[in-house]
């Protein structure tokens, strides 16, 4: 049977291929999730409020979601989370310190970011939106270290002493 052409094909394919929908997480797993990555922005929101410098990222919450509920996910790994913030943010400071805070900066640090976390397979999802952050807040080179880089740090460390009492198999899947 041939699949229809043309326009009427493309409205066709939005149909989508009628798979089943993922299994759901046990109730333990989703409470077990929902706490430990609600717990560790916590910490970091009130390092933030207590020291003299940002710990906290918004896109911390979703690599919290990615660690924690997806943890043997490629996306989920620790060469993924910090290299993927740490290029999503160099790439926002780059184009914002080079190329100014045009609205096609911020469109070109976003490709970057994406484009360096391909080039070294260290994709991590929630880092493509770090250059918007950075062009948000107009920030300076110190935000590649805090929060960036100490940030996931810490979120890769809790990580791995959680993972590795909690399951019996080994966490990371790579370095």
């Amino acid at each position: 049977m041939s699949q229809p052409s043309g326009l009427r094909g493309l409205f066709d394919k939005f149909r989508g291929a009628d798979a089943p929908l993922p299994p759901r997480s046990s109730w333990g797993a989703i409470a077990s999730t929902a706490l430990l990555a609600g717990s560790l922005v916590a910490a970091l929101a009130y390092a933030t409020s207590h020291l003299s410098y940002v710990l906290l990222l918004g896109t911390f919450a979703a690599s919290s979601l990615l660690i924690f509920a997806y943890p043997d996910s490629p996306f989920s790994q620790p060469r993924n989370t910090v290299v993927g913030h740490l290029f999503g943010t160099a790439a926002g400071l780059t184009c914002l310190h080079w190329l100014g805070p045009d609205w096609w900066s911020a469109g070109l640090a976003v490709g970057l970011a994406i484009a360096a976390m391909k080039a070294t397979r260290t994709v991590h999802p929630p880092a493509s939106s770090n250059p918007l952050i950075v062009f948000a807040f107009k920030a300076g080179w110190g935000f590649l270290l805090f929060p960036t880089l100490l940030g996931a740090l810490l979120i890769v460390t809790v990580a791995l002493f959680v993972h590795n009492v909690r399951r019996p198999t080994r966490w990371p899947q790579y370095w």
